[in-house]
């Protein structure tokens, strides 16, 4: 089974009633606005619209707009969560893993989340709305860097640590993790550039496959500079 087919279904946009149905049409909507137009510049009123409910409750829901940005949030903070939680549940300590199948689980890391960000619309949203935060930081940037971000910086460290033999938290090896999840993010934040670069009218799974070889391939690179062993066949 290849990396892109290992990437579980997001969660459904329809919640299981009508109340919960609104609570996340808000959110989508509040993370569409807040990640174009910025918090200060939407209203309560537009993100009510854009979700077709009631401005009223926004309020019944998140007690306030600076509510809503925090559900939002922790929505992101849950979603990415739960998706990386699906590659790593076969590997809890990466410690106790050998190099090659480090390697296999840190390609595996990588592939999901080059795929969700490439090819799912909802990561255009989660993007749009994290780079807002680390460009203002506010107590909604706290809730994703602790509950999501540096969860899993420190794991990829680790499961870097286990392939090389470094420091998993040496500065250096922070800086290479940073690498490896920047080069991802730029086919988000880039998009519409690589779009027309590679003449490609959308990124589907085919592209996506090609996206993921690449970063594999860069991978592989980085670890042979820093003295890894080729990856041998992990079953």
């Amino acid at each position: 089974m290849s990396t892109i087919e290992k990437v579980p279904p997001t969660p459904p946009r329809q919640a299981a009633n009508s109340a919960d149905q609104t609570r996340l049409a808000l959110i989508h909507a509040a993370l569409q606005l807040f990640g174009s137009r910025g918090f200060e510049g939407t209203s309560t009123r537009e993100i009510a619209a854009a979700a077709k409910a009631n401005i009223g409750s926004i309020a019944y829901h998140f007690g306030s707009k600076e509510g809503l940005r925090q559900a939002c949030a922790e929505h992101i903070a849950q979603t990415m969560t739960t998706l990386s939680a699906h590659v790593l549940a076969a590997a809890p300590d990466p410690f106790e893993l050998s190099p090659q199948a480090a390697r296999k689980l840190l390609k595996d890391i990588l592939g999901t989340m080059t795929t969700f960000l490439v090819s799912r619309p909802e990561s255009g949203e989660f993007v749009q709305f994290i780079l807002r935060e680390l460009a203002h930081p506010t107590a909604a940037l706290d809730t994703i860097y602790n509950r999501m971000f540096a969860p899993m910086h420190m794991r990829i460290c680790q499961v870097w640590a286990a392939i090389t033999g470094e420091d998993a938290e040496a500065p250096a090896t922070r800086i290479a993790v940073f690498t490896l999840i920047g080069q991802i993010v730029y086919f988000r934040i880039g998009r519409e550039a690589v779009l027309r670069r590679m003449e490609w009218t959308d990124i589907g799974a085919d592209e996506a496959r090609q996206i993921v070889e690449a970063v594999t391939a860069n991978l592989d690179a980085i670890l042979a500079a820093h003295g890894a062993p080729p990856q041998d066949k992990v079953n």
